[in-house]
């Protein structure tokens, strides 16, 4: 089933047009990464899909359902959006308080709610600091907060705005199995981010815009793999692949733990 549309979307503020003919699907469990210099129109892209704009031509459809004409709190059930600052949507006095929002705004029977609350705070590692105010946590505990409150939505479309920035590398290791476990429960995830390392570890499909218009949609390995394209397109490659280019490593693989592999294998008697 089709969980994301973007027909020929078009879109500008009345200073020139920021998404020029935007084109691309994505079905239940798909993970793209999205891509592209300052300016390209990322975050216009992902505010048409939670309903915070509306193409000016074209259409974009969440669930099989058009976003014209709806509001962010009316697609709340099919697209959840997690801002690229927390501190912009987190307003509960505790951190359960903050993931049983949505659930009891939806009118969720209260042992549900308390059954939810709890499979997400365990899911996001929050578990520990459930009754704490969100504010007295860390600021990467924090960006996980408005996270577990998205997945407590329980939306068709997740919408992650550089969801791998100020994390550790525990903190990422944590989203990207999220995002795994969720794709594989068929919500659709959709994530800006410049951490190109992030990308390729955690999200199997690119779409890299460049002045609003799309140059690339496919696998994020191949992407990944094309130095020469990545350099067109404005990216650079990760660190991991040009150690694997320098060392001239079979198939040239992109991913840690297949350049690792593919060292160990070097490095053998």
């Amino acid at each position: 089933m089709t969980a994301l549309r973007f027909d020929d979307v078009r879109f500008d503020y009345g200073a020139g047009p920021v998404l020029r003919g935007v084109a691309f699907t994505l079905e239940q469990g798909d993970t793209m990464a999205l891509l592209g210099p300052n300016g390209a129109g990322k975050t216009t892209l992902t505010k048409l899909v939670v309903g915070l704009l509306h193409p000016k031509s074209g259409g974009v459809w969440v669930g099989g359902r058009t976003t014209q004409g709806r509001t962010p709190e009316q697609m709340a059930r099919q697209a959840a959006y997690v801002f690229q600052h927390p501190d912009q949507q987190l307003f509960a006095r505790s951190v359960a308080a903050e993931v049983a929002f949505s659930p009891r705004l939806r009118g969720l029977h209260e042992d549900e709610t308390r059954e939810l609350v709890r499979d997400v705070l365990t899911r996001t590692g929050l578990e520990s600091v459930s009754e704490e105010h969100p504010y007295d946590l860390p600021p990467a505990q924090r960006k996980l907060v408005a996270l577990a409150a998205a997945l407590a939505q329980q939306p068709q479309v997740l919408v992650l705005d550089e969801p791998a920035q100020g994390l550790d590398r525990a903190g990422i290791s944590r989203v990207t199995a999220i995002v795994r476990e969720v794709a594989a429960e068929g919500v659709a995830v959709l994530a800006v981010t410049h951490d190109l390392a992030f990308a390729l570890e955690t999200l199997e499909r690119s779409l890299v815009l460049v002045e609003g218009e799309v140059e690339y949609d496919g696998r994020s390995q191949d992407l990944f793999q094309d130095e020469t394209r990545l350099w067109q397109l404005g990216l650079e490659p990760s660190q991991v692949a040009l150690l694997s280019r320098e060392l001239d490593l079979p198939g040239r693989p992109v991913r840690v733990d297949e350049v690792t592999n593919a060292i160990a294998r070097l490095a053998a008697p």
